[in-house]
């Protein structure tokens, strides 16, 4: 590692840490070395990574001073946050914060920072179509990560834009379900717009070319997305592997942020920005640029047929017991 530059991976056993972890390790002739961060060393997917050859060190992004001995002698650092370990677009916040003020301490030559496009700018303050949250948010996760954009000013700084993850489907358990006449639906407000997506791992090889791009992307920022369909494209993609047949259910966003689970307002509010916005959301990220960086980009067809086992599991959920 002593000849390589190491990158220091934020949320390296999550989604996209975890992609850039594989995808430098997958790359010996990179010149890079993956430092995977993480709170808890004694993980299961920690220990995997250290035994695939990560250095794999402790830190917590509640903690700038354990974040600044994990980022000492890193040439770069992918920072992340994961805003549903909380819900809170205040902690997401200050995260960033703590990241930026440890990059900056440890003399980092090159972040990426993976953020997201501030809604409130599509929308003027009194626009009543969608509720404030967490009281001055449209979507929190969109918006508290682009406020901290500002955190990384003054810092070698990519910043890069992602998409919604086709991972969703089965790690957040929003593929359609079966219900007792055979039939699987899904129910979002999106109407009949396009959803930009990317497989998880596809942002963890762009965020590699990037690194490798060396200073090409410092000071820009980086649309990705692998393609972009609508939920009535996906659904009859998701049929072509045996979940069939599927309904979707487009519903007025208010109905969605009624249904009163965990983040349903969060993402009503999403959904309803994806569809109400469709045009400027899709332009704000590139197909072209994200394949540039990863020539092995996935589209939804090659990541279904990737994931068919996982996504068929979870449109089947087991039946609950008493």
């Amino acid at each position: 590692m002593a000849d390589k530059k190491i990158i220091a991976v934020v949320g390296s056993t999550g989604a996209q840490g975890g992609g850039l972890v594989r995808a430098i390790l997958a790359d010996p002739g990179s010149g890079l070395a993956a430092r995977a961060i993480t709170r808890d060393t004694n993980k299961d997917k920690a220990k995997a990574m250290a035994s695939a050859g990560a250095e794999v060190v402790s830190a917590d992004l509640d903690d700038v001073e354990s974040l600044k001995k994990a980022f000492a002698g890193a040439y770069g650092v992918y920072a992340v946050t994961n805003f549903w370990e909380h819900f809170s677009g205040a902690k997401e916040i200050q995260q960033a914060k703590n990241i930026a003020e440890a990059a900056k301490a440890a003399g980092v030559k090159h972040v990426i920072w993976s953020t997201l496009e501030d809604t409130r700018k599509l929308m003027s303050p009194d626009d009543k179509r969608m509720p404030m949250l967490q009281e001055k948010y449209r979507v929190p996760h969109f918006d508290a990560k682009a406020e901290a954009d500002a955190a990384f000013a003054g810092l070698p700084t990519t910043l890069l834009v992602t998409s919604f993850y086709w991972d969703n489907l089965y790690m957040f358990g929003l593929a359609p379900k079966k219900d007792d006449k055979g039939v699987y639906s899904w129910t979002f407000p999106m109407g009949e717009a396009k959803l930009p997506g990317i497989a998880a791992d596809d942002i963890g090889k762009v965020a590699l070319g990037i690194f490798k791009a060396g200073s090409e992307y410092i000071g820009k920022t980086v649309g990705i997305a692998g393609e972009s369909l609508s939920f009535q494209e996906m659904s009859k993609k998701l049929e072509s592997i045996g979940i069939s047949p599927v309904q979707f259910n487009a519903v007025d966003a208010d109905l969605f942020r009624s249904f009163g689970f965990p983040g349903a307002d969060e993402y009503g509010n999403m959904f309803q920005v994806y569809r109400d916005f469709e045009k400027q959301v899709n332009a704000a990220r590139s197909i072209e640029t994200t394949r540039k960086l990863n020539p092995a980009l996935k589209n939804f067809d090659q990541w279904l047929a990737a994931n068919k086992a996982a996504v068929v599991a979870a449109s089947n959920p087991a039946p609950a017991t008493a």
